[in-house]
């Protein structure tokens, strides 16, 4: 028999394993800060901001803090190891302000659409159990950790290559990710705010292209970073490419799709329109409709 409080110690533990051995390896070759590597130093305080604010959301029984924590911790990070390093190359100023547009437009765009709704669906279970509640918290910590792990590894390079076409094909390949992902949340809150659509579900846009077209922004955007960072790793650091790779495995295995696809089975699935839909329109990789 399963039992929850066991599952979620081991999770976290994972977590905080798997953290470890990418801090471990971003490390490598990189800047320290009294004695401490920078980029360990900012994996830490990845995960501190989020137990931090876990303890009164906890007391509080909310989840109204959640994204939005995750995506100051995103800004934290970032410009806290820029400061800290204080080397203001061209690689690490647009490592920080590509992040910092996402996490800004995504924090606010995810902290109004849960004003407006009120709770969080995907908490109801879990806010109760202290354990699992922390699981939560800590899984963001590690979210945030390893999805900028590549910028940060590039951020904290001892060496610091100039910015060839490689970062500008990178730079192309985030704008076209960012750009996908704020239109296709634009078109779906537009949907959801008309209200003869309560109820239904959103088939135009980018989301006849896909859908899920959001998640294939987020997706792409993080390859256009991990692509900017690509020439200043080296050795060890090049395991810190696993940013997108886990973006990708999160999205589409564990807390994205698969809880959303459910969702919907359950809401729609006896819907002829919707089954139509789903047989005409890929998960996630856009194809033109037809």
């Amino acid at each position: 028999m399963k039992n929850p409080i066991v599952e979620s110690l081991l999770a976290i533990a994972a977590a905080l394993l798997v953290a470890a051995g990418v801090a471990w390896a971003g490390s490598q070759g990189g800047v320290a800060v009294a004695g401490i590597p920078l980029f360990a130093l900012a994996g830490v305080v990845a995960f501190v901001i989020q137990w931090v604010v876990f303890v009164p959301s906890y007391k509080a029984q909310t989840e109204h803090w959640y994204d939005l924590t995750g995506s100051l911790t995103y800004l934290t990070v970032i410009v806290g190891t820029l400061l800290l390093v204080g080397r203001f190359d061209p690689r690490s100023l647009l490592l920080t302000v590509l992040v910092s547009i996402w996490a800004v437009r995504l924090g606010s765009y995810l902290y109004r659409r849960i004003q407006k709704s009120g709770a969080d669906t995907r908490f109801d279970d879990i806010k109760p159990s202290f354990t699992r509640f922390l699981m939560a918290w800590t899984l963001q910590g590690l979210w945030v950790f390893l999805t900028l792990a590549a910028a940060l590894a590039a951020m904290t390079a001892e060496t610091v290559p100039a910015l060839s076409l490689i970062g500008w094909v990178g730079l192309a390949v985030w704008i076209a990710g960012f750009g996908i992902e704020a239109i296709a949340d634009a078109q779906k809150q537009a949907f959801r705010n008309e209200p003869a659509n309560k109820g239904r579900f959103i088939q135009s846009g980018l989301w006849a292209w896909s859908r899920h077209p959001n998640y294939f922004g987020e997706i792409t955007l993080w390859v256009g970073v991990a692509l900017i960072a690509l020439p200043a790793l080296s050795g060890w650091q090049y395991v810190t490419l696993i940013s997108p790779v886990f973006v990708y495995l999160l999205l589409t295995r564990v807390s994205g799709i698969p809880m959303l696809e459910s969702r919907a089975d359950e809401r729609w699935g006896d819907d002829p329109d919707y089954q139509a839909y789903k047989d005409r329109t890929p998960v996630l990789f856009p194809r033109p409709p037809g």
